[in-house]
């Protein structure tokens, strides 16, 4: 049943299903799978398979929770066979709650204690036929005993057991939530007189707009001024309907159970257990319900936000193995210097004083100056922190000086920075070297490999998240350490070089095999080959198929091991060098030879073409890194702060962060500015990473700027108009509450909007860092 249901889902074949449930079940990790077992997926990607493997584990939850209410049903001797197929084929963790509401065990109730009084039989009577009067009827259930003395209590003991079962039933609620999921409003007001208190969340004062429509960073937004105690939400049909209006979900309610207001001695009663059963029950339950969803489907996005440019980030371009410089910016406390060489190894470190109060400028330079020649620094990669652009020009004023050091400097991100120095894995790594100097560190191998120093951090602490801490902290966790994951097998992992944080990522592996790889490495030298793997302790058989691939030993004893060929597949290797007639060295690169190749040539029972075409391809170019080549931007002299900013101005920055609304970019004044989505491009998009992703270099312009609430707006359209600045109203709402223009929506057909005036207005309203 969950085959056919996935297979139906990712339309495909229920046998490619069966294959990766298998091996997920057997314990492959999703990497290996999407790399080493295309005959037996017939090419599941890794997309399609993180989708199976999330899809398979709310399906076998559904399963179990379906195995538990049928027999908690059926001990209550209440499972019919109509019953039992209902939950059976019910397809969805919700459908399932509604059927099981009636038979689900509960605290007494006022129906239930009604009905052990025996009101029951009154209750289905008037609801059956309305002609009989509530009044009258009730008499013949006075029970003292159990508290119903007279008719009130009577027909308030029989409107509850109605109530309850209106309540409960599946059908209804279904329809109830159909009508609200697609019709209703959210209504979002401000909580007393807190205007001052609340003030980013302005916007939602008096706030309304369509549920289904509600993007999850306006909903995040109105969840988290409600958890601050400044914002009252509520759901409703329709904002504007008099109060004394009959309510649509009440009426459905009534035609449900065919109750009719037709002057008969019941109806008014029956009335009144409807609006009861809508007030007091189904509204809250349902309300309840869809505030839990939407919340649920916001932070799903906002956890794919982060996914997403965790991914970009990871997978931004490696300057490369060169000696590199790192430069940890401060003022007052100064500027850590660490010099690391191409592999990582810190060959040296210090402190300089360059800025006020020591104002030690000259000192620095010849500090910096030495250093550079005596370690042959080929990259200077700079903290983008405090004190950045103010180091950034010390470092030209050296290398301006020094015109015969052919040296590259790079402002970078330096975020996590921090979090890392303190972590316990900095301590190991780097035991001798203070706190402030593991920051240095980090941003220059940061530089020469983003991904493998990137790993290292709590991937929160990286700062590329959308309202991150407003969403499932497991749920979170969970996407980023898949997308590490994927991306480090996408790249590959020297195997003699890598560090425990990078190892712990590689398919197969874990913190403990990480660690136990870099002991035995420690303790008899680089690996020779793939294979002595095997001789780590607890590394077994099963963790070395996961594993070897992904793992990269240059210099070797075998050629192939600096590859992404599997070991198992290295007898394929060997049957296209006895039809070639060349040695492994000389098919290496040699792509005239290797095109000239069928892969059905040298397939087998156990290795078809999709193998054999990728093992061709990595000949080819072995080891190929599929990041980006690496590029940096150029900050423009003279536009240090967000003063120096000017409306018309053309700079170079880089993306820091990508949000449904649009993309943030630094252009090196310590506060990053937004690029709308409607400012992206001429034409329409309905994704920001459609266009740029974080890491990216692009060219902006500034649209507008307020110093005073530290907001710049930019635009990727060289050709809009830009007009100055206009003041800025108080109370400004900031980037938690913004609003997309209309142009975001998704309707191609409505015009374009200027990136000035009115468009500024709605930049600005996104600009608040994340940090």
């Amino acid at each position: 049943m969950i085959i056919h249901t996935l297979a139906q889902e990712l339309a495909v074949a229920p046998q490619q299903i069966e294959a990766a449930v298998k091996l997920l079940d057997d314990g492959a990790t999703v990497p290996f799978i999407a790399r080493y077992r295309k005959e037996a997926t017939q090419g599941l990607d890794d997309t399609q398979l993180r989708n199976l493997e999330t899809r398979l584990t709310y399906l076998r939850e559904l399963g179990d929770r379906k195995k538990a209410i049928l027999k908690s049903i059926g001990e209550q001797d209440k499972l019919t066979a109509a019953l039992e197929q209902s939950i059976n084929d019910a397809d969805s963790k919700t459908l399932l709650e509604d059927l099981y509401l009636p038979y689900k065990p509960k605290r007494r109730t006022k129906g239930q204690i009604a009905i052990e009084a025996g009101i029951g039989p009154l209750a289905e009577a008037l609801l059956k036929d309305p002609t009989l009067s509530p009044a009258d009827t009730a008499k013949q259930y006075i029970n003292t005993e159990h508290g119903f003395a007279d008719t009130d209590a009577v027909l308030e003991g029989a409107k509850f057991i109605l109530v309850e079962k209106f309540a409960e039933d599946a059908v209804l609620l279904q329809k109830l939530r159909q009508l609200l999921t697609r019709q209703s409003f959210i209504v979002s007001k401000l909580i007393g007189k807190k205007e001052k208190e609340a003030a980013k969340f302005k916007d939602y004062f008096a706030h309304q707009e369509r549920y289904n429509k509600t993007p999850s960073h306006r909903a995040l937004a109105m969840f988290r001024g409600r958890n601050e105690g400044f914002l009252s939400l509520k759901i409703v049909l329709n904002p504007n309907a008099d109060k004394n209006a009959s309510h649509e979900c009440a009426d459905i309610i009534a035609q449900h159970f065919s109750i009719t207001q037709r002057q008969r001695p019941a109806d008014t009663w029956l009335q009144s257990v409807v609006q009861t059963t809508w007030k007091q029950k189904i509204s809250v339950h349902l309300e309840t319900e869809l505030f839990n969803t939407l919340r649920e489907s916001a932070e799903s996005e906002a956890i794919n936000v982060f996914a997403k440019n965790l991914n970009d980030l990871l997978m931004a371009a490696p300057a490369g193995p060169k000696i590199t410089m790192g430069l940890d910016p401060g003022i007052r406390t100064g500027v850590k210097v660490a010099i690391v060489d191409a592999t990582g190894k810190v060959l040296g470190h210090t402190t300089i004083f360059p800025h006020a109060p020591q104002n030690q400028w000259d000192k620095a330079l010849r500090t910096l100056a030495n250093l550079c020649l005596q370690h042959k620094v080929d990259l200077i990669s700079i903290g983008n922190g405090t004190g950045s652009r103010e180091t950034d020009k010390l470092v030209a004023e050296m290398l301006k000086k020094h015109s015969d050091l052919n040296i590259q400097k790079i402002v970078i991100s330096e975020a996590g920075a921090s979090v890392y120095s303190a972590s316990e894995l900095a301590s190991n790594e780097l035991p001798d070297l203070d706190v402030s100097i593991r920051g240095a560190v980090s941003i220059a191998r940061r530089l020469q490999d983003p991904l493998a120093e990137l790993v290292k951090i709590e991937p929160k602490a990286i700062g590329v998240g959308q309202y991150q801490h407003d969403v499932s902290q497991s749920k979170l966790g969970l996407s980023l350490t898949n997308v590490i994951e994927d991306c480090v097998n996408a790249v590959g992992v020297d195997l003699n070089t890598a560090s425990p944080a990078l190892l712990a990522n590689v398919s197969g592996l874990n913190k403990t095999l990480a660690n136990n790889i870099v002991a035995y490495r420690n303790a008899n030298g680089a690996f020779a080959a793939r294979k002595d793997l095997l001789a780590v302790p607890r590394l077994g058989p099963k963790a070395y198929e996961q594993a070897a691939g992904f793992l990269r030993i240059a210099n070797g004893n075998n050629p192939l091991d600096a590859s992404a060929v599997h070991p198992e597949t290295y007898p394929v290797v060997d049957k296209i060098l006895q039809h070639t007639k060349v040695a492994v060295n000389d098919l290496i690169g040699n792509t005239q030879l290797l095109k000239s190749l069928a892969p059905d040539d040298f397939t087998d029972t156990t290795f078809g073409a999709p193998t054999v075409t990728d093992i061709l391809s990595e000949l080819d170019k072995p080891g190929r890194d599929p990041r980006p080549e690496f590029k940096t931007a150029s900050y423009k002299e003279g536009v240090e702060t967000i003063a120096d900013l000017k409306p018309g101005m053309i700079l170079e920055g880089v993306v820091s962060n990508v949000a449904n609304f649009g993309a943030f970019v630094d252009v090196g004044v310590h506060q990053d500015g937004l690029v709308h989505i409607s400012a992206m491009t001429d034409g329409f998009i309905s994704d920001p990473r459609d266009v740029v992703k974080t890491g990216e270099v692009v060219k902006v312009k500034v649209v507008e700027v307020d110093v005073d609430r530290k907001r710049i707006a930019f635009t990727m359209r060289m050709n809009d108009d830009v007009t100055p600045s206009k003041p800025k109203a108080k109370n400004q709402p900031t980037q938690h509450q913004a609003k997309k223009p209309k142009s975001s929506t998704g309707h191609k057909n409505k015009p374009k909007q200027p990136a000035s005036g009115g468009m500024a207005d709605a930049f600005a309203a996104a600009l608040a860092k994340k940090k």
